[in-house]
């Protein structure tokens, strides 16, 4: 049978990765796929001492390998929006398949991207894109077919999860921690991607739109980053018997679809919980299977690699097939594809941790139990701790304290209407920090 010729269009940390994978395991891609697959060319704006690439050809045009006859699979891995949506298309319109671990190309374009590959008939694949190698797509794509997808919750940016494993383990402050992140290499000299929820945000959207069989919708996701989440709240959610961990959550509703990535406390007896450091887990709840965990690396050179080769092994052992054959991108063809309602976070139902400074009087933790009674929201727990008293000449009424609550779920509107009253009592200091709380269960 004839061999597959793959081109790859970047050659960095990932690329790096796919060509020594590909070279070192070599013949058992081949025994999966059914034939031969070699890289052909590549297209990188400069060497990378950390692979050889052998007899490849490597051109500093990237475009070079898309417009090369002789590629039948073109790996994109430079990232970002632009170029790389041009030569996706470019690739898609010379006929060739595509495999990409670009998670905000997909999440941003994906829709038009998979809408010319249908209509090309051809395949774009991107395991890696999400979780990095954790297997993730196939198994919501093809592993849970069967099931209807209640709900999704993931720790899907590891540079996140790293930071918030520091701060609990080591009491440490969010940013110390990111500073050794960066020097570490997890988190990028600007870190707003990771730390902000963008990269995870991406991430979820993709999932969301496998889970629920409707078009990609990176726009409607609610996004809340972590850098406002103090060491105190580490330990009075470990108090509490919670961590916290920064999660992307989607889930069906009747109303519609929620799609939100926030810093959320979780029991801490969840397995999820229990994913620390850069390690990514990603939890998702069928009707038939119940909940299943997705637990791994989700970023590093070979991780990912193992993801993109996965996907080049599928087109080849499908790449003689009608393309009706094929698995659809997001599962099903992109005419069954529905535009669900996307819920704001306003008709959002969770519970919430709130951290409230109140000068030391009497009656302070009535009050505020009081409006949240009135606005219908039960409390689950409470935490109040003593006052320290700082200086021997300060009155008592005029030292502070931390009250912590933990409410049942109600409606986020009803709550944030709430929280706006407790922050107009006299005694309450600054501003409520509140973190919404997911059981998982």
């Amino acid at each position: 049978m004839k061999t597959i010729n793959v081109g790859i269009c970047g050659l960095g940390t990932v690329g790096a990765g796919v060509v020594n994978v590909m070279q070192r395991n070599v013949a058992a891609i081949a025994a999966r796929a059914g034939r031969e697959v070699s890289i052909t060319h590549i297209g990188a704006r400069r060497d990378n001492p950390a692979c050889d690439v052998g007899s490849a050809k490597v051109s500093r045009d990237i475009f070079a390998v898309v417009n090369d006859p002789e590629v039948d699979i073109v790996i994109e891995l430079i990232g970002g929006y632009e170029p790389a949506l041009e030569l996706v298309m470019q690739a898609i319109s010379n006929g060739k398949h595509v495999v990409t671990a670009n998670k905000a190309l997909i999440a941003m374009h994906g829709n038009e991207i998979f809408a010319a590959a249908e209509k090309q008939g051809v395949s774009v694949l991107f395991e890696a894109a999400v979780a990095g190698g954790i297997p993730i797509i196939k198994a919501m794509r093809e592993g849970l077919a069967a099931n209807s997808i209640e709900w999704l919750a993931g720790i899907i940016n590891g540079t996140g999860n790293y930071i918030l494993t520091e701060m609990r383990d080591k009491g440490r402050q969010f940013d110390d921690v990111l500073a050794d992140a960066q020097q570490l290499g997890y988190a990028e000299a600007d870190p707003t991607f990771d730390v902000e929820g963008i990269d995870a945000a991406h991430k979820l959207v993709i999932l969301a739109s496998l889970a629920f069989a409707m078009p990609l919708n990176f726009d409607a996701c609610f996004t809340e980053g972590i850098s406002a989440i103090a060491p105190q709240d580490v330990v009075f959610a470990g108090e509490l018997g919670y961590r916290i961990k920064h999660l992307g959550i989607a889930r069906k509703t009747d109303q519609g679809v929620e799609m939100r990535v926030h810093p959320t406390l979780i029991p801490q007896r969840r397995l999820i919980a229990n994913v620390d450091g850069v390690m990514n887990a990603v939890l998702v709840k069928g009707d038939a299977v119940g909940p299943t965990l997705y637990y791994g690396p989700g970023a590093g050179a070979e991780p990912t690699a193992s993801s993109v080769i996965a996907d080049v092994v599928d087109v080849v052992r499908t790449i003689d097939a009608e393309p009706s054959n094929r698995v659809p991108a997001l599962g099903v063809a992109q005419e069954s594809l529905s535009a669900l309602p996307i819920l704001s976070m306003s008709d959002i139902n969770t519970a919430y941790y709130l951290r409230i400074n109140v000068n030391d009087q009497p009656g302070v933790l009535s009050h505020i139990t009081q409006i949240l009674s009135d606005s219908g929201i039960s409390i689950e727990a409470v935490l109040q701790k003593e006052a320290v008293q700082q200086e021997t000449n300060v009155k008592a009424s005029s030292r502070q304290i931390p009250i912590v609550l933990i409410t049942d779920r109600t409606l986020e509107s009803q709550f944030m209407a709430a929280v706006e009253s407790i922050e107009a009592l006299d005694a309450v200091q600054d501003s409520i920090h509140f973190i919404r709380v997911e059981s998982l269960g």
